[in-house]
């Protein structure tokens, strides 16, 4: 969850995405929303406030021996950190950039937030040997989302963003974007995505809490429309860099 300026953003819709992805694999939250906006307010605060990101999570817990059926009812094990805001790269928000893409071999239920990440760390540590930045990945024919991260695709001008199903993890900064596309007048939408559209598309984004919203300007070796950062992205962007300014003295 990013932090600006010592203010959680979208302290409510990550809590809402850790409840639901409990709750997919029988377990309760094991805090109310107060008891985690006192436990992770006081860890930033511990850590300097200004920008940084919390990660946090939440496992079954520990029982004697080993069991592969789901664990009785013990005290939940919950870890937390801060982290420095991680800075792009040089050059990322002028130049956009690189993309790979590969075929979905996740497992059926992306839709919940879990640690079990194995098949997305083999997956982006294919865009890391291709010198890329990120894997965008590819199932049946159809964009599905990429290793780490919400895809957009500008198509003519409008922003298509695949249906959220058990094939993908509903994005907290995905969602920032479509509130942010209509405050932009930017037509906007979720539709399915083709393989064909989405190497012929005019714009590509990629959108993630600690990436928030990035450029695409090479997939596969061949440049995303001109090449370039899209004027649809550069308006998003500075609409993006604008709310979070109206958040900052706001309550969360």
């Amino acid at each position: 969850m990013p932090v600006y300026g010592g203010r959680p953003f979208r302290f409510e819709a990550h809590c809402e995405r850790l409840t639901r992805s409990l709750a997919a694999i029988a377990m309760e939250d094991p805090h109310t929303r107060a008891e985690w906006r006192a436990i992770l307010g006081e860890l930033i605060a511990r850590n300097g406030g200004g920008d940084q990101y919390v990660y946090w999570q939440v496992t079954r817990g520990v029982e004697n021996g080993r069991n592969h059926a789901p664990l009785p009812n013990i005290p939940r094990t919950v870890f937390a950190f801060c982290a420095p805001w991680p800075k792009p790269p040089p050059g990322t928000l002028e130049n956009g950039i690189a993309c790979i893409t590969a075929q979905d071999t996740r497992w059926a239920r992306c839709d919940v937030k879990s640690t079990a990440l194995l098949a997305n760390v083999l997956l982006r540590q294919l865009a890391v040997e291709a010198n890329a930045a990120e894997t965008i990945l590819l199932r049946d024919g159809e964009l599905t989302e990429a290793s780490a991260a919400a895809v957009h695709v500008v198509i003519g001008g409008e922003v298509r963003t695949p249906v959220n199903s058990s094939r993908i993890l509903p994005g907290t900064t995905r969602s920032v974007v479509e509130e942010l596309c209509a405050r932009a007048g930017i037509p906007c939408r979720a539709a399915r995505v083709s393989e064909a559209e989405l190497r012929g598309a005019e714009e590509i984004w990629l959108s993630a809490a600690v990436r928030e919203i990035t450029p695409v300007t090479r997939l596969d070796g061949r440049p995303v429309g001109t090449g370039r950062p899209g004027p649809l992205w550069t308006k998003i962007h500075e609409e993006f860099q604008r709310y979070k300014r109206e958040l900052m003295d706001q309550p969360w």
